[in-house]
Order: C-alpha cells, then sequence, then structure tokens
C-alpha cells in the first residue's frame, strides 16, 4: 500500500517504478495495490502520459497477458519485455 497523502498518479508511479525486470503486473494489479481496486482503465491513463525512462510503464500488462498499449509503440514494448526475460501468451 502507497502512502495515503500521495496522488492517484504518485502512487501508480511509486508501484510501477518497483516492478523488477524480467516481472510484470496487470493494470488492475497496479489500481489494486495502490487503493484503488476498480481504476485499471486510470491506470492505463496514467501511463499513457509517462516518458520518463525510469518508470518502467512497459512492465503493466493487460490481465490476459496482453501487451496492452505503450507510448513508445507495441513493438518496442515487446522487445523491451523479451530482453527482460517476459514473454507474453498473446500479443
Amino acid at each position: 500500500m502507497c502512502n495515503v497523502n500521495m496522488t492517484l498518479r504518485e502512487k501508480i508511479f511509486a508501484i510501477v517504478r518497483k516492478i523488477p525486470k524480467g516481472d510484470v503486473l496487470t493494470y488492475g494489479e497496479v489500481a489494486r495495490r495502490a487503493g484503488r481496486p476498480k481504476a485499471a482503465r486510470a491506470v492505463g491513463a496514467v501511463l499513457k502520459t509517462n516518458f520518463d525512462p525510469r518508470i518502467p510503464c512497459h512492465r503493466v500488462i493487460r490481465s490476459d497477458e496482453s501487451l496492452g498499449g505503450y507510448n513508445r509503440g507495441i513493438n518496442n514494448k515487446k522487445s523491451i519485455l523479451k530482453k527482460e526475460g517476459f514473454v507474453p501468451h498473446t500479443t
């Protein structure tokens, strides 16, 4: 759980920043950890605005293991995840 005084955006970035290489979380899991279990779409909207390479938003995927969106292109997301050791079941 994150600090109560943080905004949802700050909570999402703090959670995503901690996802280790080779691991992924779903949008829903990030939302749950941020204390907003029904805010999976909001997680996606926040991550779409991220251009900070220190926040590995490519490590957040859909619950069906498809990749979802990525503001640097879906092929880049797929390539980075593969290099990190994660191979999604679907694209």
